[in-house]
């Protein structure tokens, strides 16, 4: 190709009609009716049947009227608009009147219509284009680029049309270079110096083509066309640097300079690093183009890349930048005081620098700190420091976020160096590098604990109306800022917790004398004594806690008014949750602190109670042991005392917040190791629901209809919630309990069966909208959930088969099955027999018949007509025939041949379903069952079953992997195929796959490979017969490397995508989950070895209540 304006290469803009397509229309409609808004009345089917008759001449006007229509008008008139549009767009031969429309439309919008419909012609169907049609387009793209950006006038003004030109003219890039247009960097490069204008949109267009290739790459390329691309930009390169340098050094054009220097951010993360550090580029950052306000911005965001470069061997260029960037930044700010006013200013150009900078400096000392911290550049080290810790001060959220990422590593660091106590810190011999910082770190530590984020745990807040409410929805980023900052105060508090205490004490003390009493002042405070836990020596933390307690009771005593006392009490139960260590070592203060929470539980202030209650469970949770043991000066257990006096204590209390107490004891009395002593507990615990619930029986004996009681109903649903609580606190032993209600909550079950069938049968279907009986099917459930929660909690097998199943099975199958009405069908049926499937294995396996007879055939029959009504249905059975299938299998091989089609296709559904939890489960349950059938040690089985099945599974495990709806789903589908080609590959089967086609002797190798090449011929039609030999190859050659056989599949269907046009991005979506999987484990495990830094609540088990 010549040069990128030549003559040769485009058309003049009087002939671009007909080059697109090759062809020269007849004649064309293009007298442009002016009155456009007038003609609204004239959109109707005719407009359709004009514009897609491609036999005729096309009419330019009417599709403007349509086009005009879409954007000026609403309603009907508008949506008439967007059918037309969009069958046009829609239609295989729209992209033939692109250049019709572009040559003579006077509207913006209609030519931006018109690229769209290109766009998607080059992104869906380019490669099955005739070569001579490819490069008219190409050649029409390349002449209105040229038209449109040569004046610097159309530049502006036709800024989104030449942008979506750019944006048509890289999508032919990503087809066609290099191989079809090797000369195209050379050709911009050279034609960008001839017109200023023009170089301005070739900067554009190199800055799209780097983020294509570099930043949006994933999943648009196969690994190899990447690398290829990749290593022929970079090989190219040096023609764009000499182009931003030419520009960078000689040009006068404000606006050119600032695209260049756009073009080259997003240059900088991948281009060979000769050109960084080996050039003056880094020099003319810095003294050229950061002193002038027009480009500091943009400068410093280039800096902040160059300071992210992993690279170990230009240090002394590192050094020269910072130290150089440091005296240009103290000439232009010589006062960082000033840099909170100047944020406080609210013009955006001074907070984006006041954020830029922050960037900066935070990258660079994170990256290279140690390397300027030696005497020579230790000045300027400590003023960035300083300008951070101003910049920390900037009252806004997302900048303090991006200090936050500098300190958090900073203090870790520091921390890790020496990780000691402070004061033996001060007698080591070796400098220490948190000397260095000791007055830095002094200031932050009042930054962080003046703005501490409010922890999850807190539902007292003030409202933007500055009154105290509740906290119903939780603010996640404020979550994750609370955990962020929590550590960072950690390890400050390990670096020198003297001055933290001293700090938290002289702003307790300010909050008490009123001098800077203010709720948000208490709050921030009270969070970061709370997030220290753990940091401190225990004797140190003990007097610390004594003193801080103390002060916040008596500033509760002190202060008038309920909502100062409600947050008063609040941060209480915070700081006082937040320490079980403390709690553990000093049981007087353990019960005057429980003591309180039951006071705060009569406090009706918003939020008030339901924190109180969320603070005794945790409390119990974690000192659980000492409630159950005579403590030093008492005459019983604690334990004793709070049942003795429950109902006082709860009577205040809502419905939800009484069965979180109930958890609270729970956890308490599970503590308690003698059985005896435990199960008088447990009677006593539960004495006032089965006082209830005893009085309902009675009651019901006399006359049954009580039950239906919207109010008796309502009672027995608390209860049933309060026991499942109570189960899930006390495990296995709520046998006890379990035991004296379990005949009577199967006879209520029953009842509300027959009586919801009796609703129904009278009233029909739509009554089970109804209350009452929305509330019945609400019992059946939670009674459900209570046995689902002991028989995963229990222990013994034998007495959950023996005692609880057979009871269980009897009730709750038969009324299942005989359920005449679909949605009366309780989902948790599904979900209770998984878990007892689950819990019993093998033992199980004699009743699966029975149990399949009961719940299987009739939900499926619920569940596939689509795959969105009944959801919960949906996914309950795809749990329960996994659990069937891992350890009941043997079961299936007893069954019907019918029944067990049925099952297996009742799976392939599920691998097509469109909610993903059920098509990943789907997935599991036919890997299991595969495995389960290769290993049976009968040959005959293995034969039988892959002779019947192996095609119509290898079939629709294709068409799930290309469909892209389920891209997220290829780790599964990748090990399914590897495992089908892998029992061909190693024989085995050892009887032909299909005896018809194999009588001359072919091998299943032989056979799945032409079966697989048909397959995939048959629907990608596009793909060569060098592809497909490739990709079938590959799927014998890799199966046994899992990660190999992925990216194999993962290339396949990057090709088959390219020609269909789809999203391969959710192709990558299991890496991306695995890497942040695996960084979450690795930062768990440096965690725990950091007094302090985990949340006491979130310690495992075994550290708890030692």
């Amino acid at each position: 190709m010549e040069s990128m304006d030549s003559s040769a290469m485009f058309c003049p803009p009087a002939q671009v009609t007909g080059q697109i397509n090759g062809t020269n229309h007849l004649s064309i409609n293009h007298s442009i009716n002016n009155n456009v808004p007038g003609n609204f009345d004239v959109i109707n089917s005719q407009c359709v049947e004009k514009l897609l008759d491609f036999k005729i001449a096309f009419d330019v006007p009417l599709l403007e009227r349509v086009v005009e229509c879409f954007y000026s008008t609403q309603g009907e008139t508008q949506k008439k608009a967007q059918e037309i549009l969009t069958k046009f767009k829609e239609n295989s031969n729209s992209w033939t009147r692109v250049d019709t429309i572009l040559e003579y439309s006077k509207n913006k919008e209609t030519k931006y219509f018109a690229l769209q419909i290109l766009e998607i012609l080059i992104k869906t169907r380019w490669k099955a284009l005739p070569e001579n049609q490819c490069e008219n387009i190409k050649k029409v793209i390349v002449a209105l680029i040229i038209k449109t950006s040569t004046n610097a006038a159309t530049l502006e003004a036709d800024k989104v049309y030449l942008n979506k030109l750019n944006m048509i003219l890289v999508q032919i890039l990503k087809q066609d270079w290099p191989q079809k247009w090797p000369n195209f960097i050379s050709d911009i490069c050279a034609s960008s110096k001839k017109n200023e204008s023009l170089c301005i949109n070739n900067m554009v267009i190199l800055k799209l083509l780097s983020e294509e290739l570099f930043d949006f790459s994933t999943g648009q390329f196969t690994q190899v066309k990447s690398k290829h691309l990749k290593n022929t930009m970079c090989t190219h390169f040096c023609d764009v640097f000499n182009l931003c340098q030419y520009i960078l050094e000689d040009s006068r054009n404000e606006k050119l300079i600032y695209c260049t220097l756009e073009t080259l951010l997003k240059f900088l993360n991948w281009i060979p690093i000769g050109y960084i550090f080996q050039t003056g580029l880094i020099n003319a950052l810095i003294f050229k183009f950061f002193p002038y306000e027009t480009f500091r911005n943009i400068t410093l965001e280039c800096l902040t890349e160059i300071a992210n470069i992993d690279v170990n061997q230009y240090d002394d260029v590192y050094r020269f930048m910072f130290q150089s960037f440091m005296t240009e930044l103290s000439k232009l700010l010589p006062n960082p005081e000033r840099l909170k006013s100047l944020y406080a200013t609210g013009m955006e150009e001074n907070q984006n620098f006041v954020q830029n900078l922050a960037m900066f400096l935070s990258s660079i000392l994170k990256k290279r700190g140690q390397l300027f911290e030696n005497d020579s550049n230790r000045e300027q080290l400590l003023l960035a420091v300083y300008f951070l810790i101003k910049i920390s001060e900037v009252e806004d959220v997302e900048v303090f976020k991006i200090c936050l990422e500098y300190w958090g590593p900073l203090t870790e660091q520091l921390y890790k160096e020496c990780p000691l106590d402070d004061r033996v810190v001060e007698s080591y011999s070796i400098p220490m590098r948190r000397v260095i910082y000791e007055e830095m770190l002094s200031k932050l530590r009042y930054i962080m604990i003046g703005r501490m984020a409010k922890p999850e745990e807190v539902l007292v807040v003030e409202n933007d109306q500055g009154e105290v409410v509740r906290e119903f929805m939780k603010d996640t980023d404020s979550i994750q800022l609370y955990n962020n900052m929590r550590e960072t105060l950690v390890y400050l508090t390990h670096l020198n917790s003297q001055d933290t205490e001293n700090i938290m004490n002289e702003k307790l003390k300010k909050q008490v004398d009123g001098s800077e009493w203010s709720w948000k002042n208490l709050n921030t405070l009270c969070w970061a004594i709370g997030s220290i836990s753990g940091a401190m020596l225990e004797e140190e933390e003990r007097k610390f806690l004594v003193t801080v307690i103390k002060e916040l009771l008596g500033l509760c005593e002190q202060k008038r008014g309920k909502d100062n006392k409600a947050i008063i009490a609040s941060n209480i139960m915070y700081v006082v949750g937040q320490y079980p260590r403390f709690l553990r070592a000093y049981w007087k203060f353990l019960k005057t602190v429980i003591n309180k929470l039951f006071e705060f539980m009569h406090e009706k202030h918003d939020g008030v109670q339901d924190m109180a209650c969320d603070t005794f469970i945790k409390i119990a949770n974690k000192c659980r042991r000492h409630f159950i043991i005579t403590q030093i000066g008492e005459v019983h257990p604690f334990i004793d005392e709070i049942l003795e006096n429950m109902a006082t204590v709860i009577n205040l209390l809502e419905p939800h917040q009484i069965h979180t107490f109930y958890e609270a004891v729970g956890y308490m009395i599970s503590a308690q190791t003698d059985e005896t002593i435990q199960e008088e507990l447990i009677k006593k615990y539960m004495s006032l629901p089965n006082q209830v619930w005893n009085e309902i029986i009675q009651k019901a004996n006399i006359d049954v209809n009580i039950l239906i009681d919207h109010g008796t109903i309502k009672q027995l649903d608390n209860i049933i919630k309060t026991n499942y609580h109570a189960c899930k606190a006390l495990g296995h032993n709520y046998l006890i309990q379990l035991k004296c209600i379990y005949m009577d909550m199967l006879g209520f079950y029953e009842v509300m069966s027959k009586k919801i069938t009796e609703a129904i049968s009278k009233n029909g279907e739509v009554f089970m909208k109804q209350p009452l009986i929305r509330s019945m099917c609400g019992l059946k459930k939670e009674i459900l959930k209570l046995i689902n929660e002991w028989v995963y909690h229990s222990t013994d097998h034998e007495v959950v088969l023996q005692s609880f199943v057979p009871k269980l099975f009897d009730v709750i199958l038969l009324d299942y099955k005989n359920c005449e009405v679909a949605s009366a069908r309780e989902p948790e049926v599904l979900s209770t027999t998984a878990t007892v499937v689950k819990k019993l294995m093998h033992n199980i396996t004699p009743q699966i018949p029975i149990i399949l007879d009961s719940v299987f055939e009739c939900t499926l029959e619920m569940i596939n007509k689509d795959f969105e009504e009944y959801p919960e249905h949906r996914t309950n059975l795809y749990m329960f025939l996994q659990e069937v299938v891992t350890y009941c299998f043997p079961a299936l091989l007893q069954i019907l041949p019918n029944q067990f089609k049925l099952i297996l296709d009742s799976i392939i559904w599920a691998i097509k379903h469109t909610m993903r939890n059920v098509a990943e489960t789907g997935m599991k349950i036919l890997l299991t069952l595969l495995e389960n059938i290769t290993k049976n040690p009968q040959q005959e089985i293995i034969n039988g079953f892959y002779q019947t099945y192996y095609r119509d599974i290898l079939h629709h495990m294709f068409a799930v992997a290309t469909d892209s709806s389920h891209a997220s789903g290829i780790f599964m589908q990748s090990k399914i195929l590897a495992f089908m080609f892998e029992i061909i590959d190693t024989n085995r089967i050892t009887v032909p796959l299909d005896p018809e086609a194999q009588r001359d002797g072919m091998s299943n190798i032989d056979f799945v490979k032409e079966y697989v090449r048909n397959l995939l011929k048959s629907a990608f039609g596009h793909l060569t017969d060098i592809q497909m030999q490739v990709v079938i190859s590959g799927f014998f050659a890799l199966h046994q490397d899992a990660q190999a056989f992925k990216e194999h599949l993962r290339d396949f269907l990057v090709q088959i995508n390219e020609h269909s046009g789809g999203n391969s991005a959710d192709l990558f979506l299991e890496e991306r989950m695995a890497e942040l999987e695996l960084k979450a484990r690795e930062k768990r495990a440096r965690q725990l070895l950091v007094p302090g830094i985990i949340n006491p609540y979130d310690i495992p088990d075994a550290m708890d209540d030692n």
